[in-house]
């Protein structure tokens, strides 16, 4: 390692540096995001060009299903991106991810539909899903990493919460994109072309994003890129499943634990919700946006109060609060909703539930990367998230809707909280409070002195991720 050391910067410089950093990588997030939500936004529109039912829950079914199947990529995008970021560095690793996600959205906003090509047209979605589903893994794990590595360490909390500011911000803007052209044409219209622009609008978005992500700091130094393919005998390289699953299986099995409820939490309340909404409630789908727009909004601003909260406390009692709510709560939240046909008692029972769901929503990303050293940090994150998303979070519109069909609803309350009491038990007995972390241990490369970048910070790691340089800052 180096033993160039460079003046350590003032907490006023690393926080204007940690600014600017978090809006770089967090506006990727947004439009990764925003290109995910909108599928579920408009497939109430989109779905009779691509599934030949003439039921319209029979189609709604189809098209949720292929929104699941993406899901199944996740971990496979996790794993590559994962061991990219980490060998190849963060910033090259979010750059080639976003640039996937906007070829798949404007891939289907200029694809022919059944009517032109045939069975193609289904083939096709399922297709570009999967490799904007691939994209998204990597997005996940390599973003929480980058924006918790670019935090300042006494704000941690506050800056890693807007991963999912964006994330829900990226929900909120297909809902907004929803509202206003449901508003500004027909159905008929709506239904026939209206559906694409959408997508459109995230390709283009997308490729802003790559703009900005040009001039983001990397967070790894030039001397761990470097450790990264230099080959030690009887060690595991960084960024590898053999390190991973040799050296920080424990964590990996802790990080899949925490997301099993939040992830199924968090897509019931802010993704199943519009269909719960619509078709077991009965409220008309203008309604149902309004609802969860505005609801989403107040969820958003409410993710840095959580994080800051964090900072102050400690992670793992807001996870509780999660869990502890989330039991007991879930049950008559949902059932409660299913038979209001009041928009107004509706947005309340909704943000009741967001409410619970804050305590994971704007911690869980940190508190996966504070597991993990940076030489398996994005691989760690990515791949516990993915496969627990994949698994419980992206069936959750697949089961929810399988069980309206059939007519057994409050099956599903029970899958809910049953989720959330195993996340609850992880919170419990795995995680310790305010106890010292890998990034507590780690000079972020991203705060060295100017002329100094790539000589200083976590260095010292190896691929067994032992060896740490204590913070500077």
């Amino acid at each position: 390692m180096s033993t160039q050391q460079a003046a350590p910067l003032s907490e006023a410089a690393q926080t204007r540096k940690a600014v600017s950093n978090i809006l770089k990588g967090s506006a990727g997030n947004l439009v990764e995001w925003f290109d995910v939500y909108v599928y579920t936004a408009f497939a109430a529109y989109f779905q009779s060009h691509f599934f030949n039912s003439s039921d319209d829950l029979q189609a709604g079914l189809e098209a949720m299903a292929v929104f699941s199947t993406s899901f199944l990529m996740r971990p496979i995008g996790s794993w590559f991106f994962g061991r990219y970021a980490d060998r190849k560095g963060r910033k090259a690793a979010l750059t080639l991810s976003v640039t996937m996600m906007s070829a798949g959205s404007f891939a289907i906003a200029i694809m022919p539909t059944q009517d032109v090509i045939g069975l193609w047209a289904m083939i096709l979605l399922v297709f570009i899903r999967m490799v904007q589903g691939f994209s998204v893994g990597g997005e996940y794990g390599t973003s929480a990493t980058y924006m918790s590595e670019a935090a300042t360490a006494k704000r941690r909390g506050f800056f890693s919460s807007f991963q999912y500011v964006t994330l829900i911000g990226g929900q909120m803007l297909a809902l907004l994109v929803l509202v206003v052209l449901q508003n500004t044409m027909s159905k008929e219209d709506l239904t026939a072309w209206g559906w694409r622009i959408p997508f459109a609008i995230g390709g283009v978005a997308a490729l802003v994003v790559l703009w900005l992500r040009r001039s983001m700091e990397e967070t790894l130094s030039a001397d761990q890129l470097r450790a990264a393919h230099v080959k030690v005998a009887g060690e595991a390289q960084p960024g590898t499943m053999k390190l991973l699953f040799t050296k920080h299986w424990k964590p990996l099995l802790i990080c899949i634990g925490i997301t099993l409820g939040g992830t199924v939490a968090f897509y019931t309340y802010t993704n199943f919700i519009l269909k719960f909404m619509n078709d077991t409630s009965g409220i008309a789908k203008t309604d149902t946006s309004v609802i969860n727009f505005w609801a989403l909004f107040i969820f958003m601003l409410l993710q840095p109060v959580y994080g800051m909260l964090s900072d102050k406390i400690g992670r793992k009692p807001l996870l509780i609060w999660f869990g502890v709510t989330g039991v007991l709560f879930t049950w008559p939240l949902l059932s409660t909703l299913a038979g209001t046909k009041d928009p107004f008692v509706a947005f309340l029972l909704m943000f009741g539930g967001l409410l619970m769901v804050g305590g994971y929503t704007s911690i869980n990303a940190l508190v996966k990367a504070e597991l993990f050293p940076a030489s398996i940090r994005a691989l760690g994150v990515g791949l516990g998230y993915a496969i627990a998303n994949s698994l419980f979070g992206g069936t959750v519109p697949l089961i929810g809707a399988a069980l309206q069909k059939s007519g057994q609803v409050d099956l599903f309350f029970t899958y809910v909280t049953a989720a959330i009491f195993v996340s609850l038990l992880v919170y419990i007995f795995a995680l310790k409070n305010k106890k010292s972390t890998h990034l507590d241990a780690e000079q972020g490369n991203a705060f060295a002195a100017k002329g100094a970048a790539g000589e200083t910070g976590t260095a010292g790691e190896t691929g067994d991720g032992d060896k740490k340089d204590r913070v500077n800052a």
